[in-house]
């Protein structure tokens, strides 16, 4: 097919992104709706931006050049990317595509204006939108002017800012090429921008108008604050008129200027509320077409509006996909479990598959569907207050929502003849027996799925594997499995509700769980200590573990003097823990067995900050200080009125905490054991599909479904396109943040604390272990780039079971992400850390190396001058 360097915008539509960039392909699209005004123009096709980089000298080393700076070196970027843009406009557009485009220009008025655009390959996209990464230029008069700035667009492909957003995207610039838009101007008396969803909320029944006087220019550089509508339903449910005095005009022999608005009209409305309906409507239209929420720019001229531009909201969180046309509330699985970073395909389907509640996928995350418990008020308010005793943001987003009137419809509770009432776990006798009679099942289920999984592969695997998933939910169904768990966590809110009615202390039950036995995360992290007191006393194996860059160390170490002990505490402590990692609900993830490296930093960390012994010297002061303040709580309780009764009920309370808190965390870790040995079979399933040139590489086989895999196993088969369309929308799912209450209307919630009991300018968050301590912060969001010294207070994201050796050498704890009894807060507890979760921000607004103060007791942070 012979090279085309000009098409008119009525010639495309939107599958044409590699001829016309994504700007064009949506402006070719938007001209073909019906009722919908596109200015007319042109396009100078990427075969043309094609044919002038062949012109520009050294442009391909210079490419070269660039993608091996680092995306965090602006000083090379800038500079480099400069060069490449004087080359580009200091090189002639060759002579036939001059010739066409001079002739689309006359055919389009010669001596009429005309707005200039970029329009990437890589821009406009569902997944990315680059809005404001490319240049546009307004009002351009004259053939030579037109073609000069042709030029200028395809040089802003290589802007500073454009270089290193597709480096920070996983995008190769050699891919990405530069269309550019060429339109007649139109001259508007108000311009602005319609999401046909809320950007802020997320709600896809809001549309949101920002108008302003005058081109659309002095909105989007942020010239003037614009006038907002807000729409819903036909109906204009909120509007801010702002006081608009600047506007940018056109010049009449070409550019722009910007102009101060008359005072009589600087706080008149920019559209009346007619128009901005008529906006909505026929941007609702526009989003019909191209399938999804869209961010558009409109001009109003003569009462007439015109779209200029249309792309894709990238920022919106996805709502997940439901056909009963009901309304829905969503909460976040991520949230609960510690993981609310998005997940590959495979970890999200082995998730849904060995869960034991009905899970609905979304942006890459996992969510539970609500709506049914609170559509009826025992229902409504018992799902409150569990989630209310963990989250209280959780909850109060849940309230926001019940406060919508009508979106949850209200049910009666169930009558006779309705579906029987949820019971309650039967309750559990304080006997040890029960937890350790759990661990023995839990540990032959184990061993057996070892045994049988060897030798399987093909669909056998897969056949196996899903009558693995049936056996896996019913060892966590155990009738005494739940009543173990709610035991130690109902006795903890006991002891905290009744001592602090009866004695006034908040939050005593943090005390009386420290070393707790048999907590099997704790003491994850109490073993790491021991490990390095196998390596502390070997001078060679701590400088050679220093100098390590990769997981492959284990068997160098033999060679070393001492380093045969420090390699057996190692490996086994691997055997032990090797199958935990940081998300480690997502099977994708590389597992410390996989990637023993991650482990050396905290190893380092432990030699150089603690003494020999620690762990045992620790755990026995837990325990000591526990057993004093179980003496201390009861002899006071003795003193009061009744105190006999009160005494004795809180002592038979401790016990059962301190018989059940422990095993809360072993659910978790019998469940990832598990995966570890799902994963290993799976990969060597993804290894003969290699061998086989069915896979390009074995971590394919995470973008696709547990069914999709089992297929390729079967067809030997894969549908390659399908991968690299997964391996994309991962990447965009990374970059978003997913709420802890999401609706079926698009609404993202994240609820708020009501209190007013913290100083001015603290962080507020949940307190869930009590104490104050005060120290430096260390922000850290990587646990392999963990560099602590004593005293240190770790400020991060959220934290799962992975992070607990981090614990046995800090100070206290911050996360953005928690609950009461998340894992955090329990490893909190059981090694006295002060700790507050759930603080919004957390590791933005605290900055690595501050000085801060943890309010455990009180929850909430306060940053030191």
């Amino acid at each position: 097919m012979s090279e085309q360097y000009v098409l008119d915008l009525r010639e495309v539509d939107e599958t044409r992104v590699a001829v016309v960039g994504g700007k064009g392909a949506h402006l070719g699209g938007l001209a073909c709706i019906e009722g919908v005004r596109v200015p007319g123009g042109f396009c100078v096709t990427t075969d043309a931006f094609r044919r002038m980089m062949g012109r520009v000298p050294s442009m391909a080393d210079r490419l070269d050049e660039l993608s091996r700076l680092d995306p965090g070196d602006r000083e090379g970027i800038g500079t480099l990317s400069a060069r490449i843009r004087g080359a580009i406009e200091g090189t002639a557009i060759p002579d036939d595509i001059a010739a066409e485009l001079t002739g689309a220009l006359a055919r389009h008025g010669e001596h009429a204006a005309f707005a200039v655009r970029s329009s990437a390959t890589a821009e406009d996209l569902p997944t990315a939108s680059f809005a404001g990464q490319q240049d546009t230029y307004l009002n351009v008069v004259g053939t030579q002017a037109v073609l000069t700035h042709i030029s200028r667009c395809w040089a802003s492909l290589f802007t500073e800012r454009a270089v290193t957003y597709r480096r920070r995207n996983g995008i190769d610039h050699r891919t990405v090429h530069m269309a550019v838009v060429v339109q007649r101007m139109v001259f508007p008396r108000a311009a602005g921008i319609l999401f046909t969803a809320d950007p802020v909320t997320g709600n896809r029944k809001v549309a949101t108008v920002d108008a302003g006087f005058g081109l659309g220019e002095a909105l989007v550089s942020g010239l003037v604050n614009p006038d907002v509508f807000k729409v819903r339903d036909g109906e204009v449910i909120a509007r801010t008129i702002a006081a608009k005095e600047r506007a940018v005009h056109a010049l009449p022999d070409g550019g722009t200027r910007e102009v101060a608005v008359d005072a009589r009209s600087r706080e008149q409305p920019a559209l009346t509320d007619e128009q901005v309906l008529r906006l909505v409507r026929l941007g609702r239209r526009v989003e019909a077409h191209f399938g999804r929420p869209q961010d558009i720019e409109w001009c109003l001229v003569d009462d007439d509006f015109h779209i200029v531009q249309s792309r894709p909201v990238t920022t919106l969180f996805p709502v997940p996909e439901t056909d009963d046309g009901e309304n829905h509330v969503y909460v976040s699985v991520g949230h609960q479990q510690m993981m609310t970073d998005a997940m590959k395909p495979l970890g999200l389907s082995v998730w849904r598959m060995t869960a034991m509640a009905p899970m609905h996928e979304a942006g890459g995350r996992l969510f539970v569907d609500v709506t049914r418990q609170l559509s009826s008020p025992a229902g409504r308010a018992a799902l409150l207050d569990l989630i209310g005793r963990g989250d209280p943001l959780t909850r109060d987003a849940l309230e926001s929502v019940l406060d919508q009137d009508g979106f949850v419809p209200t049910l009666p509770d169930a009558g006779p003849g309705g579906p029987p009432a949820r019971r309650a776990p039967a309750s559990v006798e304080t006997d040890p027996a029960v937890v350790t009679g759990l661990i023995k099942r839990n540990e032959e289920f184990l061993a057996a799925l070892r045994h049988d999984i060897r030798g399987r592969s093909g669909p056998a695997l897969f056949d196996f594997l899903l009558e693995a998933f049936e056996e896996h939910k019913r060892v966590l169904t155990d009738p005494l499995n739940l009543p173990a768990i709610m035991a130690g966590m109902e006795a903890t809110w006991w002891l905290n509700d009744k001592l602090r009615e009866w004695l006034g202390e908040k939050n005593a039950a943090d005390t009386l769980t420290l070393s707790a036995p048999g907590n099997v995360t704790s003491e994850m992290g109490l073993a790491l200590l021991d490990v390095a007191d196998a390596v502390r006393p070997h001078p060679q194996v701590v400088a050679f573990l220093q100098s390590v860059e990769d997981g492959n160390f284990l068997d160098d170490l033999a060679g070393l003097p001492g380093g045969t002990e420090a390699r057996d505490a190692i490996e086994t402590y691997l055997d032990r823990y090797g199958m935990r990692c940081v998300g480690e609900i997502d099977i994708t993830r590389p597992r410390w067995r996989e990637r023993p490296d991650t482990l050396l930093p905290l190893i380092l960390d432990n030699v150089r900050n603690f003494e020999p012994g620690a762990a045992r010297r620790r755990f026995e002061q837990g325990r000591q200080r526990a057993r004093e303040k179980e003496q201390e709580v009861l002899s006071r309780l003795r003193a009061l009125p009744d105190g006999d009764r009160k005494a004795d009920e809180t002592r038979r309370m401790i016990d059962r905490v301190r018989t059940f808190i422990g095993y809360r965390e072993y659910p978790k870790y019998a469940i990832v054991s598990r995966y570890f040995v799902y994963k290993q079979a799976l990969l060597e399933e993804a290894e003969r599909l290699v061998r086989a040139g069915v896979l390009r590489n074995k971590e394919d086989v995470f973008y696709l479904t547990l069914p999709e895999f089992h297929e390729a196993a079967r067809t030997m088969r894969v549908d390659e396109a399908l991968v690299r369309r997964r391996e994309e929308a991962f990447r965009s799912y990374q970059a978003l943040t997913p709420p802890r209450v999401l609706t079926s209307d698009g609404e993202c919630l994240d609820g708020a604390y009501r209190r007013d009991d913290a100083p001015a300018g603290a962080l507020i968050g949940l307190p869930v272990s009590a104490g104050t301590v005060e120290g430096r912060a260390r922000v850290i969001l990587d646990m392999a780039q963990a560099d602590l010294e004593a005293g240190d207070i770790l400020v991060t994201a959220c934290t799962d079971p992975s992070w607990s050796p981090l614990f046995v050498g800090i100070a206290g704890l911050v996360t953005e992400v928690g609950g009461l009894m998340t894992h955090g807060a329990v490893i909190a507890r059981e090694y006295g850390l002060p700790a507050v979760v759930g603080v919004e921000g957390a590791t933005r607004l605290i900055r690595d190396g501050q000085r801060i103060r943890v309010h455990g007791t009180d929850g909430y942070v306060e940053i030191l001058p």
